[in-house]
């Protein structure tokens, strides 16, 4: 099976899984006649600053539709912690009203302690209406006029709904409270409300095929734009100046070695050996704990393959703002689909590393990366589960996920390591290696590991911290990322400075005749994903107002897999690039 024949297959499998994504995410066409009842969904409540700490609407004690209805999820809405369920509210296409009932229900003593606790908190709701998400706030707290050190809890009780359509479409909706019509839960008492909304329709000429540009434009004005260009040109800067003064260096140092080295084959006996080319026959001595090396590249080449397929669909417009679940989705399904590249990438060089326990390589390959993120997801689904939010996945959920990965997932990457284990390919090394490895000499602080990739990780984080605060207020805050075109460009930028850094490390390593430079390379490589974790300190404490176990577990917890993931993905590719650069060197040059 051909690479084209791969990818027309994994293409052809995305293709059917959002079709399907689709057809049960929405109402048939979006068309509507006055009158015509529109499905409002309510979704989840949540404390703002908390975004992985929501819960089911109706875990606050608001006022129950008279037929509750639980829409069908998919399965990236569910990753996405969406549980959608029937709004008390009725919003027919252009029919309005004016402080229409929703009901009327006296709130006991521990209802009023809910709605206070939220309201403390900073909660929000989100709801769904004809597909288009719409926020508000469950009310506010203001100082006591009396009394300044006291606080005082008002609910908001009136929704205005503004809604915007085109001809029979529903193009734009927004929903404000009445700052005016609250309701006082300071006290522990008995308090009686009224819920009431008002409806609003407007008619507009924007078309419905532009209705999802609203959320994206914050991003998209001319501000924004500016600071992700100066990211951008600051980046292409750092890699110009990078690669053009390490061309320089390396290329006149290679050339002196050349040259020296060409002098020195009439005179070699008479001359103490010094320098890269005298370990020659050590530089291609296999590293050691090969299968774990070997099953280390094997997921760093999945991962990489799995960024490049989730850049490939958003930049072709898949990830619209709020197309519910289409990232998770795609993340499963690729995941599972490309774990064949896995397998055959470690099978394949760990046979190259004449290696024979093939079976416990890809058992190894199968659970690098997905052991830690297993592990991990168990507790922290263990901890959403105590909190009772929507992020705790439902047991059908965990069941599907588990399917796709013993009948998807690991079938796949048992195939490919069969193929990468019967595949012919052999070690090219461009010189021989030597029955007993040359003895490294003392070298100094600045020359081991912790520094090396200390300098290694450095420069590509320089090159890419500016977009990583619009990705982190993304992932972790309220803001909208569309701007994928941007992101490709900076990660492209990410693996070339990260490839001529691991090069430039490498060949000074074995300029100082250490000739152990297989993991020290990739070591080097993925460094950067630990400058990335580092960063999410600073994130957390210094640019989010995050808070609670909960959120601070989730976000240290995920972060911590997604940082892994960046580390095996870029150490993949600092290793290829130093061994293309180890065989060019080696090739160029005559030894005996």
């Amino acid at each position: 099976m051909t690479k084209m024949t791969v990818i027309r297959w994994l293409l052809v499998a995305l293709q059917v899984v959002f079709r399907i994504q689709q057809a049960r995410s929405g109402v048939s066409d979006h068309k509507y006649k006055p009158s015509d009842e529109v499905p409002i969904y309510a979704n989840k409540v949540g404390p703002f600053h908390n975004p992985s700490e929501t819960y089911r609407f109706f875990d606050l004690p608001f006022c129950l539709p008279a037929h509750l209805k639980e829409k069908p999820e998919a399965l990236g809405e569910v990753l996405n912690g969406d549980r959608l369920v029937s709004a008390p509210y009725k919003l027919p296409f252009m029919v309005e009203k004016d402080l229409e009932i929703v009901c009327r229900k006296v709130l006991a003593k521990e209802e009023v302690s809910k709605f206070r606790s939220a309201v403390a908190k900073d909660y929000y709701f989100q709801m769904y209406y004809d597909d288009l998400p719409f926020w508000g706030f469950l009310g506010k707290v203001e100082k006591d006029k009396t009394d300044p050190s006291e606080e005082k809890y008002y609910l908001f009780k009136h929704l205005h709904f503004d809604i915007h359509y085109n001809k029979d479409r529903v193009i734009e909706i927004n929903a404000k409270a009445d700052p005016n019509a609250v309701v006082d839960l300071t006290e522990d008492k008995e308090v009686e409300v009224e819920f009431l909304y008002t409806v609003r329709w407007k008619e507009t000429e924007v078309p419905y095929e532009s209705r999802m540009e609203k959320y994206s434009q914050s991003l998209a004005q001319p501000h924004h734009l500016e600071i992700h260009w100066f990211s951008i040109i600051n980046s292409c800067v750092t890699v110009l100046l990078l690669t053009g003064f390490l061309a320089t260096i390396l290329m006149r140092v290679l050339k002196n070695d050349f040259v020296k080295y060409a002098h020195d084959e009439e005179a070699a006996n008479d001359q103490e050996e010094t320098g890269w080319k005298y370990i020659h026959g050590d530089v291609f001595r296999y590293p050691k704990y090969k299968s774990l090396f070997a099953a280390a590249l094997g997921s760093g080449t999945q991962l990489f393959s799995l960024a490049l397929f989730i850049f490939g669909l958003a930049l072709v417009g898949v990830f619209y703002p709020y197309n519910r679940g289409a990232l998770f989705t795609a993340l499963v399904v690729i995941y599972a689909l490309t774990s064949g590249i896995a397998g055959y990438t470690a099978a394949s060089f760990y046979h190259q590393l004449e290696g024979t326990n093939w079976v416990r390589n890809l058992l190894l390959t199968g659970c690098l990366f997905c052991g830690p993120l297993f592990l991990t997801f168990c507790f922290l689904n263990t901890v959403a589960i105590t909190y009772t939010a929507t992020a705790a996945l439902p047991f059908g959920t965990i069941v599907v996920i588990v399917l796709i990965w013993t009948l998807v997932t690991s079938p796949l990457l048992v195939l490919g390591g069969i193929a990468g284990k019967n595949s012919k390919a052999e070690f090219q090394a461009p010189v021989r290696t030597t029955k007993y490895p040359r003895e490294i000499p003392p070298l100094p602080w600045y020359r081991q590991t912790i520094p090396q990739m200390a300098m290694a990780g450095f420069l590509p984080f320089s090159a890419i911290y500016i977009e990583l605060y619009y990705i982190f207020s993304s992932v972790w805050g309220h803001r909208i990322y569309t701007i994928y075109s941007i992101l490709f460009i900076v990660f492209i930028i990410l693996l070339i400075v990260t490839a001529f850094i691991t090069v430039a490390l490498t060949y000074f390593q074995l300029a100082a005749e250490d000739h152990e430079w297989w993991w020290r390379s990739f070591l080097c490589g993925g460094s950067t994903g630990v400058f990335i974790y580092g960063y999410c300190l600073y994130y957390y404490y210094e640019r989010s107002d995050m808070s609670g176990f909960m959120q601070t577990s989730f976000f240290f917890g995920y972060m911590a897999c997604i940082c892994y993931g960046f580390f095996l993905m870029l150490g993949t590719v600092g290793f290829r690039a130093a061994l293309f650069f180890v065989r060019h060197i080696y090739r160029s040059i005559k030894c005996e």
